[in-house]
């Protein structure tokens, strides 16, 4: 990181209204009982007391996005013949993303590799990705629903991030993570931070020591594995579940969507969005039949994509942030932390002896 600087509270606001003039930023705001990202308006702050709702993953993968348009055309001389016209929606929206946890912008490390990969890279994510830039805020306390520790993140984590603010007693201590951040410090909004860098290493250390250690997971991938075929227990973890899909909608780290295609006449558009592997339909082929059946199926395939097979593929990255969201606003009080420690601790004899050959 670079060196240090200090932005004080009262110019936050006249920071973020300086950076809108060149690009688009989003803020956190109250909607009701929920706190989301919209674009700064001015005016007011951003609601920062609290984790948003939403992650900020909308930023760079919207909820719906159209991937192109397209028309169809006859030739009036041989109408047998007909031609297709698309029109890509490739959009380059320089953006910023302000207040987001440090949990939030991690997700964006399971991301980049799905969609940043050699074979087939995603012009879509990765154009967004490179005009999105991500000012996060070091959490200040941790809500008994957060485990970021135990899959390699923390309190102020910098993956992902561009910047990452700590906030102290008169405003914020800033440290550039990123090239891109360190341009964005460059500026008359930031003074030296002089002794407070102590303050916020104060800040960050008593935010940590309040999650308590973090139980060894690392034989996860592996019991996960064993049970694969055990749907008692999948049955047994899985009963309250009501498949709302809440658990992956607010997800940092869930990537899976679905295609679908609006067309009026001979015009049209298709789309990518959103979908949840917690929703029956998800899988459900043509022919009627559906691999994964039953809520303990798909149950089974969240967390084990999660804390077996993607960590398997991808260098032992875990595919969750521990923000918590999943186990905060589950209606059903579903906790994936239980799952993993209970499939750990109902192998673990099991484990060791394919350890041990």
């Amino acid at each position: 990181m670079s060196k240090e600087r200090f932005l004080q509270r009262q110019r936050l606001t006249e920071w973020l209204t300086d950076l809108g003039r060149e690009r688009k930023v989003l803020v956190p705001v109250r909607e009701g009982g929920s706190v989301v990202f919209r674009p700064f308006a001015g005016g007011g702050d951003p609601v920062l007391s609290m984790d948003a709702t939403i992650p900020p993953k909308g930023a760079v993968f919207p909820s719906c996005h159209e991937l192109f348009g397209f028309e169809q055309g006859k030739d009036p001389e041989n109408p047998e013949h007909i031609s297709l016209t698309l029109s890509p929606k490739i959009r380059a929206v320089p953006t910023l993303v302000f207040g987001a946890r440090p949990c939030g912008a991690r997700g964006f490390s399971i991301f980049d590799k799905v969609y940043s990969g050699e074979k087939f890279p995603d012009p879509y994510y990765l154009t967004s990705r490179e005009n999105t830039l991500l000012v996060t805020l070091a959490c200040t306390r941790a809500d008994n629903t957060c485990f970021c520790h135990w899959v390699g993140g923390g309190p102020d984590d910098p993956t992902g991030s561009d910047i990452l603010m700590t906030p102290v007693e008169e405003g914020y201590v800033v440290e550039a993570v990123s090239e891109r951040g360190e341009a964005l410090l460059d500026s008359p909004f930031f003074v030296a931070a002089d002794g407070r860098s102590e303050e916020a290493v104060a800040v960050r250390a008593q935010v940590k020591k309040s999650l308590g250690p973090a139980p060894d997971i690392s034989r996860a991938p592996a019991s996960l594995l064993a049970l694969f075929d055990d749907l008692r227990f999948w049955e047994d973890v899985s009963a309250k579940c009501i498949s709302c899909g809440a658990c992956t909608y607010l997800c940092p780290t869930c990537y899976c969507f679905s295609i679908t295609d609006e067309a009026c006449g001979a015009t049209g558009k298709r789309l990518r969005s959103w979908d949840t592997c917690m929703s029956f339909q998800f899988t459900m082929e043509a022919s009627g039949h559906n691999p994964r059946p039953t809520k303990a199926h798909r149950l089974r395939n969240r967390v084990g994509h999660k804390f077996s097979y993607y960590p398997t593929l991808h260098d032992n990255l875990t595919a969750c942030c521990g923000c918590g969201r999943c186990i905060k606003s589950c209606p059903a009080s579903v906790d994936i932390r239980e799952i993993v420690l209970k499939a750990i601790d109902r192998t673990k004899d099991q484990v060791r002896e394919v350890s041990d050959d």
